[in-house]
């Protein structure tokens, strides 16, 4: 005999559930393997510590900071930080120049990097360019002497008004002097307080050259978009900027003054932070607006970069005051106390799934089993891929998901239960309960979803772990109705003990009440002859069918009732007497 349609289904949906468990764990493999995954979740601040960072704003002309600008400062550092994929972070501000960065676990030198730099881009015509960074000479005697300090008579104003800002007229000797006697390897040189519309002498980043550049002629307030990637021609890692239209246009005239001008005055510096990032030639024309940066970047630093110029600069300079380790708030008590709660709510669960449906109800606990393991090696995943940690709010969501998923197999069961009362089969129950069910738990689902969407939008740090796991734990939970719950009731259904109605199955028809013939319409009671036993059991599958009644059910069977013993009523008393000889 042909094996039925419902139970192929029943396999292919198991064997979908087996490739997609085994696919999680896979992957999750591979990042332990190569050191970026653990089989353990990640854990946030509150229960794990971290790193905390305090900047505060620094102001050259004592200009009052603005808590607008620090609100946001703060936004664009949160932006930087979620697009390294650390998760979990709480950024604050505090006594109206300070931004306070908490990092779960230690922050390393890239993160640093994303929360301390300003990230303010320049773009400047290169004037001068030259691979010796040392401020000193070799002197008559044969010995390295630094260069003198610039000569207050020096004339620092250009002798005629430059014409643009690649015009060598810049270069005045006060300025030549200055650039002699500047230091690379000075850290009192700050070039990125300099004026904008004055030349800067400045260095690149590596400390292999020194530039003497014009003014400012483009801001990085210009860019729309930053995107880092592998350059195929030179295998070197670069940024690719995108400008808005004035930016494009600015650039566009800018590449055509420099374009076959004699080097270096064809080369134009990205500066960053006043430091040279890159300094290429102009070989072409640029006027779509597209220009890219290439230097010494690996592939992280690419990837910094492209999102410190993505979310902009800071909108003020900050130092760095303070950078310690930090113990957790919480800790691992509140933790333990957090899974026990969960343990003692499955339990609970669990106990009252199998008092409700006997047997049945292992097929709930079965469930819950599985979600947990796809639950927990999703979070593993993210924790590795998104830098997702678990808060102790996040345990807080996995604790609520735990009701609601079995709420789903609750209304499940309950359709099945239904149908066996309306007088179907066991395997017909199965089918059409799940036909009647998944509508019902598909608008709770997306209730859900939408509530842990908009509290994950809206909330702030402290909360959005439990939307997260809120949200996630309800998509796992549609996801184990079909390709579980389901197909495990199909297969159940044709096996003796469930299919043939074993009283500890939790689905005997006679149990349930399966008396129901229609609207209000019920069997003939059991005739008087049957045994004490029978005629209790009918007792009481007839009394847990009207309990299942609903209003409306229950005054139709009076009304139908009532009409029944008035029609009897009738006959009785107008039925003829029979007549008695002997009367006449």
């Amino acid at each position: 005999m042909a094996t039925s349609t419902p139970v192929k289904h029943a396999w292919r949906a198991l064997l979908s559930l087996g490739i997609i468990t085994g696919a999680l764990f896979g992957i999750n493999a591979i990042g332990v393997a190569v050191g970026a995954s653990s089989w353990a979740p990640a854990l946030a601040l509150d229960l794990q510590g971290g790193t905390q960072i305090v900047l505060e704003a620094q102001t050259t002309d004592g200009e009052q900071i603005s808590q607008e600008q620090l609100n946001q400062a703060a936004t664009i550092i949160r932006q930087r930080v979620d697009a390294s994929g650390v998760g979990e972070t709480d950024i604050t501000t505090e006594g109206g120049r300070n931004i306070v960065v908490q990092i779960p676990g230690a922050a390393d030198e890239d993160t640093r990097n994303r929360i301390e730099a300003s990230a303010q881009l320049q773009l400047r015509p290169v004037l001068f360019v030259s691979g010796q960074v040392s401020n000193t000479f070799i002197g008559e005697d044969g010995n390295a002497t630094p260069y003198p300090q610039p000569d207050p008579t020096l004339v620092a104003e250009p002798s005629t008004a430059p014409s643009n800002a690649s015009d060598v007229a810049w270069i005045t000797p006060a300025l030549e002097a200055k650039y002699l006697a500047f230091d690379c390897a000075d850290p009192t040189n700050d070039p990125a307080s300099e004026p904008h519309d004055q030349p800067l002498i400045t260095c690149d980043q590596d400390g292999t050259g020194k530039y003497i550049l014009g003014p400012v002629e483009m801001e990085g307030s210009s860019i729309t978009d930053a995107t880092f990637g592998l350059d195929q021609k030179t295998n070197r890692w670069r940024v690719n900027l995108a400008f808005d239209s004035a930016g494009t246009s600015t650039f566009g005239k800018i590449s055509q003054r420099l374009y076959g001008a004699q080097p270096p005055l064809d080369q134009f510096a990205f500066v960053l932070d006043g430091r040279v990032l890159s300094a290429p030639s102009m070989n072409g024309l640029i006027l779509d607006g597209k220009p890219s940066i290439s230097g010494s970047f690996t592939q992280e630093s690419a990837k910094v970069l492209a999102d410190q110029l993505k979310y902009g600069a800071l909108p003020l300079s900050f130092k760095v005051v303070s950078s310690d380790t930090i113990s957790a708030t919480l800790g691992s008590q509140q933790l333990q106390i957090g899974l026990i709660t969960g343990l003692v709510g499955l339990a609970l669960v669990c106990i009252y799934a199998l008092f409700q449906y006997r047997v049945l109800g292992s097929v709930i606990i079965a469930s819950l089993l599985v979600m947990g393991v796809l639950t927990y090696i999703t979070i593993c995943i993210l924790a590795w891929r998104m830098g997702f940690r678990l808060s102790l709010a996040g345990v807080a969501g996995l604790i609520v998901s735990i009701g609601f998923t079995a709420d789903s197999f609750i209304v499940y069961f309950e359709r099945i239960r239904d149908e066996l009362r309306d007088g179907k089969s066991i395997t017909g129950a199965v089918e059409d309960g799940w036909g009647r069910a998944k509508r019902t738990i598909y608008i709770s689902k997306s209730i859900n979803i939408l509530a842990a969407v908009v509290l994950y939008i809206v909330a702030d740090a402290t909360v959005k772990g439990f939307a997260f796991t809120l949200g996630l734990t309800t998509v796992i939970d549609i996801l184990i109705f079909i390709i579980f719950t389901h197909p495990v009731m199909q297969l159940l259904s044709r096996t003796r003990f469930f299919g043939g109605g074993h009283p500890l199955s939790g689905l005997d028809p006679t149990a349930l009440g399966a008396v129901y013939r229609g609207r209000a319409q019920f069997r003939a009671p059991v005739a008087a002859s049957a045994t004490q036993g029978k005629a209790a059991k009918a007792s009481r599958s007839r009394g847990e069918a009207e309990r299942r009644q609903t209003i409306a059910e229950r005054k139709q069977a009076e009304l139908t009732e009532g009409r029944a013993g008035s029609k009897s009523a009738t006959t009785t008393v107008n039925k003829p007497s029979e007549s008695k000889g002997g009367d006449n």
